[in-house]
């Protein structure tokens, strides 16, 4: 079965071969926010010949043509995740580097807002936040975001 990626790659007219497969593959099936040296250990579970730098050169192809984002998070290393249609945002825990994804309609529409009050169309938004996790208490809101970064949510 072909991959959201693997069809976006044929779409754009990419050659695809086994180990772009490989690769196209780890990215769609994963849930978090891999850089490239968790790739290449995931791609190189599914086929032990993959080398770091075919690793390198495909997510720099493929975010050349759009299918993938980087992303800083900090820590020194570039994250990637799928290019979507929807907007989300990141809100990064400095302490840990867990990334929780969210979306927000009430602020969208706020940016879109202050975009046109300023004389713009929005056609883009990335917003980033970094925080540090409260005490759990009472306002803890947390367990009703959207959790990227763990493995079983969704």
């Amino acid at each position: 079965m072909e991959s959201r990626i693997e069809r976006l790659c044929v779409e754009r007219g990419l050659k695809m071969t086994g180990q772009r497969r490989v690769v196209a593959r780890v990215l769609s099936d994963a849930s978090d926010h891999p850089d490239v040296e968790e790739l290449y250990r995931r791609a190189s579970a599914l086929d032990q010949h993959i080398s770091i730098a075919t690793v390198y050169r495909t997510v720099r192809l493929f975010e050349e043509q759009g299918i993938l984002e980087r992303r800083d998070f900090g820590g020194g290393r570039a994250r990637y995740e799928p290019t979507e249609d929807h907007h989300h945002y990141h809100l990064i825990d400095v302490d840990t580097g867990k990334v929780i994804e969210f979306q927000d309609a009430d602020h969208e529409e706020l940016l879109r807002v202050i975009a046109a009050r300023l004389g713009f169309d929005l056609v883009s938004i990335k917003l980033e936040l970094f925080g540090r996790r409260r005490e759990k208490g009472a306002n803890d809101v947390s367990d009703r975001a959207y959790d990227q970064d763990e493995p079983n949510s969704g």
